[in-house]
């Protein structure tokens, strides 16, 4: 029997707050308003420098305490798609986008480690766009066939949706550059990815 998508919870407010500052610090970082020239009087000789903690700076921090369970929770469903989606090339994609998401894993939880931030999830029991849940894990292991592989890719395409967004906040708003680069890395691959999602079989009908 085909079951229907599970409807997506609410975004917790803890994390509409972390988007929030994700957003808000991506524009700031890309604004292009004038600033009025300050009165003479008013004009330092030396501006102090921008200072950030040892985990780097909000932004930074928030974006690797959201991507890192971000793409533990998509290497759940990446390897449930890999058994038993229908379509073969849906599975071999899942095969290597798993294998990506977990080598950018790799680089992740170095990350957090050297920013001084738990390695444990810090959102856990919170739901938000592009963030697969326990409950869309339970959905694919109860689907069979087409409704499987529809599942899927829908939720692997917010997922890559999603993140790709929130490393562009990271791009334009953070300061760490090993923060950044990665970031860098992960937009170029989602990019990748959505491109090969989008011409597999199935693909027009399950995404609209």
């Amino acid at each position: 029997m085909t079951r229907s998508t599970p409807a997506r919870p609410p975004v917790a407010p803890a994390l509409s707050a972390l988007l929030a500052l994700l957003a808000l610090a991506a524009s700031a970082g890309c604004s292009t308003a004038t600033e009025p020239a300050p009165r003479p009087s008013a004009v330092r000789t030396t501006a102090p420098a921008p200072t950030a903690s040892a985990s780097g700076t909000p932004t930074d921090a928030a974006w690797v305490q959201l991507m890192t369970p971000m793409n533990e929770k998509a290497v759940a469903l990446l390897t449930l798609a890999a058994d038993r989606a229908t379509e073969p090339r849906v599975r071999a994609f899942a095969t290597r986008l798993r294998g990506d998401q977990e080598a950018e894993l790799g680089r992740l939880r170095p990350l957090l480690a050297r920013m001084g931030l738990p390695g444990t999830d810090v959102h856990a029991g919170h739901a938000m766009p592009g963030v697969v849940t326990e409950s869309d894990l339970a959905a694919a292991k109860a689907a069979e066939g087409a409704a499987f592989d529809r599942l899927f890719l829908t939720r692997i395409r917010d997922h890559l949706r999603h993140s790709a967004q929130v490393s562009r906040s990271e791009i334009t708003a953070g300061a760490r550059a090993d923060a950044k680069r990665l970031a860098a890395a992960l937009v170029t691959a989602r990019e990748a990815a959505l491109t090969e999602l989008e011409a597999l079989p199935g693909a027009t009908r399950a995404l609209g």
